[in-house]
């Protein structure tokens, strides 16, 4: 690929690049974000190619156990430090991505916390990642505002709003538009780097500090990483060591056998873990998909009262409350249904059952990905705590195995479930690649979690030939044709000439590939990337 040539000489732009948003990409800020790359990027490369070898003993029929070389670790009395005063009552927290709307929305909707998500609810566009920025840091001035041009209708923020975190993309992903010495820049160097860039010294005045939540962590390695980028940054920026605050979803099947370890890690940056239940379902599919013993069922019967799923919230409530830091449950995806009042509150009922179960649990607070929900999720946490959190319910009576974390679910595969992953993963597709990466699905918003999960089971149920509940086998000629149909569905339903306007033929492709592929893609992001 060609490159245009920036003043710096170490650091050159995609030619598909027409404006780099000197703005933001200043001078300094890009003398920063090159002294990140040039310091961890190579131990990230390094950090990726482990989980490949650990992918390996997984095929070979090893499974994940709690490591023998951190048992004093795991044995030991030791805290991690101290959480921030604003970051104490995170009851309820509301995610999202990074447009401008949603950040005033997400901040004024009455939740304690807003994740704003760089990761799986934002599709990687240029103009998305350095918008992105931009609108974070005019929101950190209280200097953000909105009119939508259609309506008319103006935003701005309220005298109160939510705490912001940011989540930045995991380490496997790249950003194809920056090179440094030639090589491409890690997203999560750059997501990280520009916002601690631009905003620490605003923060700091304002007596808090940049927040994060660290994505898809594999390994207690990974933790260490991150801390050492964190103490890092905090030297060049000239900030006290412990400044910058992180919360670590556990997404991986493997995170949650080395949940002490990664708050060891990240000890000094650490204040709390995150269920983040999609993306677990997901790891879970993914690590041991060429096992035909661990075929999992359709997804929606995989839900937070499923064994394998129940034992791992209740290991992360027990081991951070242990190291006194917070445990946050998982996301309510529901969004309101309109013009349906029943099914609207049957969809609520059920987003107050999974929140009641949570805070009984011991959670200290909750995801929702709607405003809407911010009140039912607010008010099971203020029914059942009293007290901003729960560090002092200790969970002692959990024990957790390493056979309960890796329980196989039961359940049935149905042609049901595979038309809906197929109609799922292919819709979700075509918005991302138009630059959507949180998209309202079947009254339900959906991200790159959910879409992962559509189309590694169809290629896990396809490679294992599993037979469906009404005994036939899945193969390739009853995919093809539940495909087939499927994509006539989506023509009919958008009409032939508008299809040319939308980047379904794009999508219909990539999905296809990806569950036909031979070698199983670990992110349908990476090859989706190239497309946007």
């Amino acid at each position: 690929m060609e490159h245009t040539l920036l003043k710096q000489s170490k650091i050159t732009f995609s030619n598909e690049v027409r404006n780099t948003y000197p703005e933001i990409l200043t001078e300094e800020a890009l003398g920063f974000i090159t002294a990140l790359h040039e310091k961890f990027n190579a131990q990230r490369l390094s950090l990726l190619e482990k989980r490949n070898e650990q992918q390996k003993l997984f095929d070979s029929g090893m499974l994940p156990t709690f490591p023998d070389e951190t048992t004093t670790i795991r044995n030991g009395e030791w805290k991690a430090g101290a959480i921030p005063q604003d970051l104490q009552d995170r009851r309820v927290e509301i995610t999202g991505p990074v447009d401008r709307k949603m950040i005033i929305n997400a901040l004024n909707s009455g939740a304690k916390t807003f994740m704003a998500d760089l990761e799986d609810s934002t599709a990687p566009s240029w103009k998305n990642v350095m918008e992105g920025q931009q609108n974070l840091i005019d929101a950190n001035k209280n200097d953000i505002s909105f009119v939508n041009p259609d309506t008319g209708k103006s935003y701005t923020l309220n005298p109160e709003t939510a705490v912001l975190l940011v989540r930045p993309r995991g380490l496997h992903l790249n950003e194809r538009h920056i090179f440094i010495n030639g090589e491409e820049l890690s997203g999560s160097l750059l997501d990280f780097g520009l916002y601690v860039f631009h905003n620490t010294e605003t923060l700091l005045k304002q007596h808090t500090a940049p927040y994060f939540y660290l994505p898809k962590l594999e390994h207690y390695t990974e933790a260490r990483w991150w801390n050492a980028v964190f103490t890092f940054a905090q030297e060049y920026l000239g900030v006290p060591k412990g400044t910058f605050k992180a919360t670590v979803l556990i997404e991986t099947i493997t995170a949650s056998f080395q949940l002490d370890e990664i708050i060891y890690e990240l000890k000094d940056h650490i204040v709390g873990l995150n269920c983040g239940r999609w993306d677990y379902i997901f790891s879970y599919i993914k690590k041991f998909r060429n096992r035909p013993e661990f075929v999992v069922p359709n997804r929606d019967q995989v839900t937070m009262t499923t064994p394998f799923m129940e034992a791992y919230s209740k290991l992360v409530i027990q081991r951070c409350h242990k190291r006194g830091i917070l445990a946050i449950g998982g996301m309510a995806a529901q969004i309101p249904i309109k013009n349906n009042e029943s099914a609207n509150a049957e969809a609520l009922e059920k987003v107050r059952k999974d929140k009641e179960r949570e805070v009984k649990n011991g959670h200290d607070g909750t995801w929702v990905a709607h405003p809407a929900l911010v009140a039912v999720a607010l008010s099971e946490f203020d029914q059942h705590m009293p007290t901003p959190n729960q560090l002092h319910v200790t969970r002692d009576d959990v024990r957790i195995t390493e056979a309960d974390l890796v329980e196989i679910p039961k359940g049935t595969i149905t042609e049901a479930g595979i038309r809906k992953n197929i109609n799922v993963g292919i819709l979700y597709l075509e918005s991302w690649l138009r630059g959507y990466g949180a998209v309202a699905l079947y009254n339900l918003m959906e991200d790159a979690a959910t879409a992962e999960i559509s189309r590694t089971q169809v290629w896990q149920w396809l490679k294992n030939g599993v037979q469906l509940e009404d005994g036939r086998t899945f193969n390739i000629e009853l995919y093809a044709k539940l495909f087939d149909h499927e994509i006539e569905k989506i023509i009919t339903e958008y009409g032939e000439d508008h299809i040319k306007n939308t980047k379904f033929q794009l999508a219909f492709s990539l999905f296809d590939q990806l569950v036909l592929s031979e070698n199983f893609e670990e992110f349908l992001t990476i090859p989706a990337y190239q497309y946007i």
